[in-house]
């Protein structure tokens, strides 16, 4: 059985890694002044895949220099922008090359880009602060710099138009320097005591990055950024994170292939708290106890630790897989908000998880009359109200299915979500996914008709799952 169960794992593995051939390689050269709030970038973007129909997205902060083909020939090339880039977030303008017929689009094997930046510094909380902050925010708060990768934008992402693809992994072989900071960090690296350092990664990773004038620790598997807590709750946490990720490695069946590192950081803004992640980066965004504090305190734990099994969740769906198309804003947060409520009720305990469930399920009730079911979504505008929908619909509907189907079943149903090929997470993924899980034609239909498609689909998932209160 242990030879059977190391198959399994070595096959995920190799699957995952053979998903990832493809990725570009980004090399050069990025300076930042986190007192200046600057960025100077000269990188290169190379393995490029030839796209006929694509957008090379950059933060509209960024003012480049030039844009530059390497290969097949040398020369400065001519960006025209785009301006309906609609799956974008907003935060990125998208380029593009016209082609000598101006009708298409050329696309080198290998393009230098050249630009600078300049951002903001909110320095504190009485004047010099910003009204929100978010996760695509390119973030100075006067110690450090935040970024996210795909959101942001602050590295080109090569996005693929028709198969909604954005290419935000990369590998990298960057020389980061810093002079006004004591700890470089790039997503999929270690954090390194120094102001200049090559960070490179063989490994496609989202250009995450973290760094500025700070401390950290590791525990176990876990390195932890500029932490706000005593030496022994860093231990504790340390611990905590490992139970969180056997867990899963354990239900799954596909195991957390690097370190994770939880970084703990301020907004720019006075309110704002939240959590993120870019795996093997988990960030926590927040104020005093809206930080890592939350997870000692006797009053906020319960409410937080959930929050981190939620994030944790995000290795498999939006990291391991990567979701697209309508449904896959849905299934990205909806899979792993349900990931976050099975942990919780078989470790952290069922009063807990009661009670998180209970009150999605208030929350809900007005949403019942508005809802559109997930097989009439035609674009993620359809959702109505984003929170409701992905984190308290959604999961709340995969419990009911779990009730139907039985553990096992829901978790051989999830695996085969992560393991099936697909160029889009749409409707009839979701279904086939399902429907080849359970192997029973009858039931199936049962579930479609009455989770997926059913105008009272809330109020059967919650007659459902109240039965186990």
């Amino acid at each position: 059985m242990k030879k059977v169960y190391l198959l399994v794992l070595i096959f995920l593995t190799s699957m995952y890694s053979f998903a990832q051939e493809n990725a570009p390689l980004i090399t050069g050269k990025v300076n930042i002044s986190i007192k200046e709030g600057t960025f100077e970038c000269d990188l290169t973007l190379s393995d490029i895949p030839q796209l006929k129909n694509y957008y090379i997205r950059l933060n509209s902060g960024m003012n480049p220099l030039h844009f530059r083909s390497k290969e097949p020939n040398d020369f400065l090339i001519y960006a025209d922008k785009s301006f309906s880039d609609s799956t974008s977030t907003g935060e990125t303008l998208a380029y593009y090359f016209a082609d000598n017929t101006k009708k298409g689009k050329f696309l080198p094997k290998s393009l230098q880009i050249r630009y600078v930046g300049k951002f903001p510094v909110a320095t504190d909380t009485i004047e010099n602060y910003s009204r929100e902050d978010w996760k695509g925010n390119i973030a100075f708060n006067n110690y450090s710099v935040r970024a996210d990768g795909n959101q942001s934008g602050w590295y080109p992402v090569l996005y693929d138009i028709d198969k909604d693809k954005a290419y935000d992994r990369v590998k990298y072989d960057i020389e980061l320097t810093c002079k006004d900071c004591t700890t470089l960090y790039i997503n999929g690296n270690i954090p390194v005591k120094s102001q200049t350092h090559r960070f490179k990664s063989d490994v496609p990773q989202e250009l995450a990055i973290f760094s500025g004038d700070y401390k950290y620790s590791k525990v176990d598997n876990t390195y932890l950024l500029n932490p706000d807590i005593e030496e022994s709750q860093i231990k504790e946490f340390g611990h905590l994170i490992e139970s969180f990720k056997k867990y899963y490695t354990t239900n799954i069946g596909i195991p957390f292939e690097q370190e994770t590192v939880f970084i703990n950081t301020t907004p720019t803004s006075k309110n704002n708290s939240w959590m993120f992640v870019s795996y093997p980066s988990i960030y926590t965004i927040g104020w005093g106890n809206n930080g890592l504090k939350s997870i000692f305190k006797p009053k906020t734990q319960n409410w937080f630790r959930p929050f981190i099994a939620h994030e944790l969740g995000h290795y498999y769906f939006g990291t391991y897989k990567v979701f697209n198309s309508e449904l896959g804003d849905m299934m990205s947060e909806g899979f792993a908000e349900y990931l976050s409520w099975q942990l919780t009720k078989d470790v952290l305990g069922k009063d807990i998880y009661k009670g998180i469930v209970s009150r999605k399920i208030e929350a809900l009730d007005k949403f019942k009359e508005a809802v559109i079911p997930f097989g009439k979504i035609k674009s993620q505008e359809e959702y109505l109200d984003r929170e409701l929908y992905v984190y308290y619909y959604a999961p709340l509907l995969f419990e009911a299915i779990r009730k139907e189907i039985g553990d096992k079943q829901m978790w051989s149903w999830l695996r085969n979500i992560l393991m099936t090929k697909t160029d889009f997470t749409n409707y009839d993924f979701l279904c086939s996914t399902l429907k080849e899980t359970i192997k029973d034609d009858k039931k199936f239909e049962e579930i479609k008709t009455k989770y997926f498609e059913g105008k009272n689909s809330i109020n059967d998932a919650v007659e459902l799952v109240k039965k186990e209160f």
